[in-house]
């Protein structure tokens, strides 16, 4: 009787660990599922508070200065938004001079590929004359003449066919109107989402004391201690790695504009702050930081031109990544460089060019909570430098 009951209590047991085991998959699963399908709205979250991170400096200053958190909040996100019309005015300005200029621009870079092209055929027919023995050449050259030569005897011309004139189909309206409805959708959805930015920035910085609070009264007991150290080292983290890049990416703008400026290259404060931001892209920022500045010296042609473009660019980005990254971000975010290059592949593929610049803050904070929580310290250290 006991051997009979024994299988069913072994099944029970076994489906209970398939169970048990497939639950996290399943929840991953889940979880990749909404940061791929909500990307909009939670790049559009992740920005407002990457935002107010920036901010919440200024905000602290007022603050020391008597005035209350709502107050100061206003006044920082009125100054960022004045700051951020001036920047695009004189944006606008530069692409307006640039947008005048892309004709000579365009035939200097079709000169260039042409060029490229006419080395790439010469680079063939000289391994052609190589490889080829000399007399196989002529003998092959030979019969080619004389097969052209027989071929226009013998041709007679054709009589022209007559082609039917082409009908064109009928394009039914609503596929038209349906594509231009569908990207349009989009495109108003975006806009929407990034109307909502200034608004969640200034809530997050004015309720920022009342937001933690009631957060943290979510927990009870030890695990509402273990979420205060948790929320406290997102904060410390992230704020140290936005605000150490703003502010790297600052100085890095006005640097680059400014060699930009004597070295004579086109629209220096445009290229400039492109090149002194694209720069702080991890593993690839120093090729992305040459293009704008490259771009701008077709301008004027000159190969010393473009010679000190490639070696301040290049003395700028080796500095920076060298001596000032490590001191402003790198001794505040420990994440080892395998984590960081599987971060920016896995945020990069669920939310595109947004997923790219949020990838390394949001794996810090990852890792501040699993440093907080007992049971996630491996991951913790797995994540850690």
């Amino acid at each position: 009787m006991a051997s009979l009951i024994k299988p069913p209590s072994i099944a029970k047991t076994a489906v209970a660990e398939v169970r048990h085991a497939s639950l996290p998959i399943v929840a991953l699963g889940v979880i990749i599922a909404i940061l791929y399908f909500g990307r909009l709205f939670l790049v559009t979250a992740m920005t407002a508070v990457t935002i107010a991170f920036i901010l919440e400096p200024f905000v602290a200053v007022l603050m020391r200065l008597r005035l209350p958190r709502s107050v100061a909040s206003f006044v920082v996100c009125s100054l960022a938004l004045l700051f951020l019309y001036v920047i695009g005015l004189g944006a606008y300005t530069q692409l307006t001079g640039l947008y005048g200029d892309l004709p000579k621009y365009g035939q200097r870079i079709a000169d260039i590929v042409d060029g490229v092209q006419q080395k790439i055929q010469g680079l063939e027919s000289d391994t052609v004359r190589m490889l080829v023995p000399t007399r196989q050449r002529l003998e092959e050259e030979e019969r080619l003449r004389q097969a052209a030569r027989k071929t226009r005897v013998s041709r007679t011309p054709p009589p022209a066919p007559v082609v039917p004139p082409p009908q064109n189909p009928a394009v039914p309206a609503s596929a038209i109107s349906d594509y231009i409805s569908a990207h349009l959708n989009s495109f108003y959805h975006i806009l929407l989402m990034i109307s909502f930015i200034p608004f969640l920035v200034y809530f997050m910085l004015s309720w920022r004391d009342h937001i933690n609070r009631s957060f943290l009264q979510l927990f009870q007991g030890e695990a509402r201690g273990v979420a205060a150290r948790s929320l406290e080292g997102i904060a410390e983290m992230v704020r140290g790695f936005v605000v150490g890049n703003f502010l790297l990416g600052f100085l890095m703008a006005i640097v680059s504009s400014s060699m930009f400026y004597f070295i004579q290259v086109p629209y220096p404060f445009l290229v400039g702050p492109l090149s002194g931001l694209l720069s702080l892209v991890p593993y690839i920022g120093l090729p992305l930081a040459m293009m704008p500045p490259l771009f701008a010296a077709l301008g004027p042609n000159l190969v010393p031109t473009y010679v000190l473009v490639v070696v301040s660019v290049s003395l700028l980005h080796l500095i920076a990544m060298n001596l000032l990254y490590p001191k402003i971000v790198g001794s505040r975010v420990h994440l080892n460089p395998l984590v960081v290059t599987f971060s920016l592949m896995l945020w990069g593929f669920l939310w595109d060019a947004p997923g790219l610049l949020l990838a390394i803050p949001l794996t810090a904070g990852l890792k501040a909570v699993c440093d907080n929580v007992k049971e996630l310290r491996p991951i913790g250290k797995f994540l850690g430098d």
